[in-house]
């Protein structure tokens, strides 16, 4: 297992400012004095409202994780496009009907004729987007490693300094957060692109079935997320063993995770549902609200949700182990 960070207590603090919002090296209140810390919906919202000045410093380093997600799905959605058949059969029917006028073939291409935005974008948008994507790719796993370890300390009640304790984390995991990180954007990449296909391409059963198996896989893929990370930053463990505790989790800690689940849609609906309702007023603060503290927000309830059952079934066993010895 690996060492706790600990901060050194001796240190003078520094002096209070009129304005320290976005002061990420700032200590907070700290917590109070044999306080009741069971992980029960009560002390979420305490400890939340608590931390939430850190959540908005979190969530400026997390902005960097969606950023270029954004700007690639921005590119593609306002480049040029021209249409394209979908079906193969198309060319060559088309041919046919074209040179023969066949009376056959001409139901057939109804049938074959639906037609796709095919982008055709400028070398320096297939570019940038190629150079977003890859930077991206390289960076997630510390992106994800340093927001966990963030998250970790806000959760635990440890003193916390967003900024330099982000790059600790990542300083710390190197190595294993880049593996991990490659292997969750191949994970997730797979999962999305396989989702897309069996949902635009339902009819049969067959496809219907494989479109709810994906569906399955992704609610799973997504359960698992919200220990992988933490898992990584608290032990010393191979990358296989840590999926395959993780796996496990989903089940262990159904309960938790499935409140987890809840916490994260019904933040995403109220910031939806007020897009919603702002929007034709021109009043756009809703918009950016995610920008704000929605991310740090999502990745606090998860790991508000999962810690508890690591602490559980990996932490406390042991610890108690070592008391009595």
């Amino acid at each position: 297992m690996k060492k706790r960070y600990d901060y050194n207590e001796t240190e003078s603090e520094p002096k209070k400012k009129k304005f320290r919002l976005f002061d990420m090296n700032r200590d907070g209140k700290g917590v109070e004095e044999e306080e009741d810390r069971t992980p029960n919906l009560k002390f979420f919202f305490k400890l939340f409202f608590r931390k939430f000045s850190k959540l908005i410093q979190l969530n400026l380093l997390m902005i960097f994780q969606v950023l270029p997600i954004i700007a690639i799905v921005l590119m593609y959605i306002y480049g040029n496009k021209t249409p394209t058949a979908t079906d193969v059969s198309f060319a060559p029917l088309y041919g046919i009907d074209s040179l023969a006028n066949s009376v056959g073939a001409a139901p057939l291409l109804d049938l074959v004729s639906t037609q796709m935005g095919l982008p055709v974008f400028a070398p320096i948008i297939n570019i940038t987007m190629i150079v977003l994507a890859v930077l991206l790719i390289v960076t997630w796993g510390w992106q994800n490693v340093g927001a966990a370890y963030v998250a970790r300390g806000l959760y635990r009640g440890e003193p916390v300094f967003v900024w330099s304790d982000f790059f600790y984390g990542i300083k710390r995991n190197f190595k294993q957060g880049f593996l991990l990180g490659l292997i969750d954007a191949l994970i997730m990449i797979v999962l999305a692109v396989d989702f897309v296909f069996f949902l635009s391409r339902g009819g049969t059963f067959a496809l219907d079935f494989m479109y709810f198996v994906i569906f399955a896989l992704v609610i799973v893929y997504m359960v698992m997320r919200f220990y992988i990370y933490l898992m990584l930053i608290t032990f010393d463990m191979k990358i296989t063993k840590i999926i395959k505790n993780a796996l496990i989790f989903t089940v262990l800690g159904i309960k938790r995770n499935l409140l987890a689940i809840l916490g994260v849609a019904i933040l995403l609906v109220i910031n939806g549902y007020l897009i919603v309702l702002t929007f034709p007023s021109g009043f756009s603060l809703p918009v950016v609200l995610p920008f704000i503290y929605l991310f740090a927000s999502f990745l606090f309830i998860t790991t508000y949700a999962a810690y508890p059952v690591i602490d559980k079934y990996m932490i406390a066993p042991y610890a108690n182990k070592s008391e009595e010895q």
